[in-house]
Parts: C-alpha cells; structure tokens; sequence
C-alpha cells in the first residue's frame, strides 16, 4: 500500500517510520517540513491537503495535524475511499466525527483512531491477562498521567480552545478514558472536574475523573501537566488479582508490567514481574493491526465510536467544570 502523511511534525515522522508500505506524498502547512519528510522516503511534498487525500496513488491517509481539522481532513479522505489512521482524539468533540462514520460507510474505508497506548508491550501482555480470566469480575481501576509542561507550553497550539479543544483532558486524558473504557466497558455515569492551577492558558492543566459503568466498576482517573516529574501508572483490579503498569519508556521511566496474584488463603499475592527496556513498538503494532483490518475488511478497532465515547466523557467533565470553550 502508498500512504499520504498530512502533518509532517514529531507524530506524522513517528507514523511514518512504522508504515511498512511505501510513503507516496508528505503533506504540511510548512513547506520546508514536508520536504524534509519527503526526502527521507524519497517522497513527493506539498502544503495543499486536499490534493494529497484525492491523489489517486495514495491508498492510506495518516493524518497528524492540529485537532480542529483531524475531522475535515479524515472525512474527506474517507470520501475518496482512502483508509485512514486518524491521530487521538479524533476531533474536538465526538459530533465532529459523525461526518467521518458517514463518508466511511458510503464509501468502504476504513478508519481507526490512533490510540498508540493500547499497543505498548505492558499493555499488550495485560490484555492478554484481562482476556484470560484470571483477574475474575473487574472491580476499578485507578490511573494518573502527567509531565510537566515546558517553557512557553502556555502559548502552543494546545492551549487554544478553537485548534486544540481542550487542555490536559482531551490530551493525556483522552489516552486514560480509552484505556480504562477498553478494560471496563461503557460509562454510563460521568463525574469530574477540570481546572487550571498553574499554566496561564483558557485550557485545563488538570482533569480528574470519576466514571462508573452500569455495573458499578469505576475507573478514577488523574491526567496532569503540572506533575513537573513525568509519570504514568495505570492499576486494573479484579477480584481474583490486579495488574499495575507503569511507566512508558523514555522520560516515563522503563516500561513495567506486575501481575498480583491473589491466593485462596489471602496474605501477600503471587507476583510476576514484566519489564520492557526496549524501544517502544507501539507505532509499528499498531499499523500492523490496522493494516490487517484493512485487508480482512474488519471495523478497526479502536475505530471512531470508540474514540466519541472517550471524547463524550471528557466534554461532560469540560461541561461541569466551566471549560467548554467551543
């Protein structure tokens, strides 16, 4: 397969190296970015993403830009019967992505959302225990996500409502809510808070998350960029065991996954410790799912309804706190 890359920045390169297609045309608004991505695939370039989605060589569209026009752009590329990889979130709020549901199902393409973190090893290989049975009835889940921001992070992209839709919440936040979604299931109840403390911006720095299913699981979620340390650990709890993941690699500290095993006479659990210091192969996962998607002709998953529950949650939080800006 050739794939078009719209938005050459860190996202779009990383989409890029993990395609194992050939990479037919770089798009971006900076010239001098898209080249450079161009070059290094040996690739055509332009500014003009809308002559990339219609070009008729191209068969898969990853589009990495900012979220105000991952909708517009996602949808006109299913319009032309390309695949798409569409980076989280998806939009800036789940109506947005009705208009890409409808061009996918006119035209066949198919669409996935791209929520890298649900291929990272630890995550895979807890799934894989989730699947199996042994943590019993799910209970909670517990999670936090932060770093720490940079100078002049308040005048970014991210921090205006009308590019980004959202701060924290819609960023690391949105990476949470799927994941936690994805081992409990639909939310049902949707509680929260989102706030600014510390960065000088219209968008949270903070969101906090209190969601329960219909069953009663719960997940409590914290997604921050004030943690001036960058942290992830995300706790899955069963009644039969828990799984505890932490780190991501890189600054996040090396990638661990500890399995608690409880025992019939309670006391301290079995545990079997996974560490991943290797590269993250995320990307490369991820593509390798989509691209089977894609040629079986499956409904990707995570696809776009998966991506508006996630989006649906986070703007009821927006909703109660005061922070829907749009």
């Amino acid at each position: 397969m050739k794939a078009a890359i719209i938005g050459c920045g860190l996202i779009g390169g990383k989409r890029a190296k993990a395609f194992t297609g050939s990479i037919e045309l770089c798009c971006d608004l900076n010239e001098g970015r898209a080249a450079s991505l161009a070059k290094t695939y040996q690739a055509r370039s332009t500014t003009d993403w809308q002559a990339a989605v219609s070009d008729p060589a191209v068969d898969v569209v990853f589009v990495a830009t900012t979220h105000d026009v991952l909708p517009v752009i996602a949808e006109a590329a299913a319009g032309q019967g390309k695949h798409v990889l569409i980076e989280k979130p998806g939009a800036r709020r789940a109506i947005e992505l009705d208009a890409v549901k409808a061009a996918s199902a006119r035209t066949g393409a198919r669409v996935h959302v791209g929520f890298n973190h649900r291929y990272h090893r630890a995550f895979r290989k807890a799934r894989e225990i989730f699947e199996s049975g042994a943590l019993g009835e799910m209970m909670f889940i517990r999670a936090r996500y932060g770093h720490g921001g940079r100078v002049g992070y308040e005048k970014e992209w991210r921090a205006s409502p009308s590019l980004s839709g959202g701060g924290e919440g819609i960023d690391q936040g949105m990476h949470l809510v799927d994941l936690a979604r994805w081992f409990l299931g639909d939310f049902t109840d949707i509680a929260g808070h989102a706030a600014t403390y510390f960065w000088k911006m219209p968008v949270d720095d903070n969101s906090f998350y209190l969601l329960r299913t219909a069953t009663n699981q719960t997940a409590f979620l914290h997604a921050s960029c004030t943690e001036w340390k960058n942290l992830f650990s995300f706790e899955i709890y069963g009644k039969h065991g828990k799984l505890d993941i932490s780190g991501l690699g890189g600054s996040y500290g090396v990638e661990r996954l500890t399995y608690y095993k409880m025992l019939p006479e309670m006391g301290p659990p079995e545990t079997t410790a996974f560490e991943y210091p290797m590269g993250d192969d995320s990307w490369e996962q991820e593509w390798v799912e989509f691209e089977t998607d894609i040629r079986e002709g499956r409904d990707p998953k995570p696809g776009i309804e998966d991506a508006q529950a996630a989006l649906r949650a986070i703007e009821q939080v927006y909703r109660n706190s005061g922070m829907d800006k749009l």
